[in-house]
């Protein structure tokens, strides 16, 4: 037997880990609230969060976690999906009903941040807050909005870096820089939590998104046993002809 070794296990590592936090929310919910994480605001975390986001959607809340989100640009894109609102619901024959928006969140949404989420996670966070999609629990986020250039390089291969790009907000201004976006409910992890396996901060999500549940109690699909009948009336004779009736 050949075994290829792998350049490297973060990726497993990585995987495993959301793995775990997902069936234990699922756990610890009776299977409720469902979890996206999203590593980063590039290319993989937008398709990391469209892994799982049609049917993390379909629970009755969700819980985000950008704890350790990195540089990127697709915040915008991210925030829209998770302000969604179920305004109405498809339903398909023989299939089971999808919200309208699709893959909008059917309840309460609780977020989770931390020190370690920088730059576009640092604005996810604040356009949570802004936008009212739902508290934000962690610690207060890294705090580096600006972005930089990095196209200048010299002839020794050394990387030229300028900043380019700031960011600001109509309700917290140029704050972000160099502070961070402050949670609604600060959660701190210590050292010995996490050499014992806790994650404080996830269990206070998990205890403020069912009381939330309890408080706002999800869309659900419409009672089909509830529509007007579909029997439309007979169509009127045709002159010089016989009666013609349409059949429902």
């Amino acid at each position: 037997m050949a075994v290829r070794p792998l350049h490297s296990e973060d990726e497993l590592r990585y995987q495993d880990r959301v793995a775990r936090l997902r069936a234990e929310v699922a756990e610890r919910s009776a299977g409720r609230l469902g979890y996206l994480h999203v590593p980063d605001m590039m290319g993989y975390g937008w398709a990391q969060l469209h892994r799982d986001l049609a049917r993390e959607t379909a629970k009755d809340g969700l819980l985000l976690d950008v704890r350790g989100n990195r540089v990127g640009h697709t915040s915008q894109l991210v925030v829209e999906k998770l302000a969604r609102r179920v305004i109405g619901w498809d339903l398909p024959r023989h299939g089971a009903p999808a919200t309208y928006p699709e893959q909008a969140p059917r309840g309460p949404v609780v977020t989770l941040a931390d020190e370690r989420s920088g730059s576009d996670g640092d604005v996810v966070t604040a356009a949570i807050k802004r936008l009212g999609v739902g508290p934000v629990v962690g610690t207060r986020t890294w705090g580096g909005v600006i972005g930089i250039d990095s196209r200048y390089r010299l002839v020794d291969g050394t990387l030229v870096t300028q900043p380019r790009y700031a960011t600001w907000f109509d309700d917290v201004g140029w704050t972000m820089e160099n502070h961070g976006v402050d949670p609604d409910v600060e959660v701190v992890v210590t050292p010995q939590d996490r050499a014992a396996g806790r994650d404080p901060q996830l269990d206070r999500a998990i205890e403020i998104a069912m009381a939330r549940l309890d408080e706002h109690p999800p869309a659900r699909p419409p009672d089909l046993a509830g529509r007007p009948s579909v029997a439309r009336p007979a169509l009127p004779g045709r002159p010089g002809g016989g009666d013609r009736h349409h059949i429902a």
